[in-house]
């Protein structure tokens, strides 16, 4: 008899629902953070995760506005097997991040922000991407499932 080779399938994450919002001053916030809530709301996220996300979205969209005076948000209503969840990248031109390692570290600040810093952000959400090239801009994508 031969072994049976088990591949894992990669999982699929399938938009279902997508937004995209400029932020280039302070009400862009209310405004942005008021429709995180709404798409989170309207797949059942729970209390708990709603706030969870809506902490790490408003970090990363204040860090927009204050080190790259703004950029732009996509807002996506995600699916993956049996799990729905919200995506928000957000996405600069500013002064990028020279030293990303760095700046994931706890207790790392080059300013005044809610205090979470890039690392606290990360551990409120399910998935945290960052890329950055310094003189470029960066772009941060956070994923919250439903459920996790």
């Amino acid at each position: 008899m031969t072994p049976k080779l088990m591949t894992m399938a990669k999982m699929i994450v399938t938009v279902l629902n997508k937004d995209r919002m400029a932020v280039v001053r302070e009400q862009d916030v209310v405004l942005f953070r008021n429709r995180v809530k709404e798409y989170a709301t309207k797949i059942g996220m729970g209390l708990v995760n709603q706030t969870k996300l809506i902490t790490a979205a408003s970090e990363l969209v204040r860090n927009m506005l204050r080190y790259a005076n703004g950029g732009e948000t996509l807002i996506e209503v995600v699916s993956q097997g049996r799990e729905n969840g919200i995506r928000l990248t957000f996405t600069d031109k500013g002064p990028g991040i020279p030293n990303i390692e760095q700046a994931m570290k706890d207790g790392f600040s080059t300013g005044r922000s809610l205090g979470l810093g890039l690392p606290g952000t990360k551990r409120l959400v399910s998935e945290f991407d960052i890329k950055s090239i310094v003189g470029k801009g960066t772009t941060v994508t956070i994923t919250k499932w439903k459920n996790g």
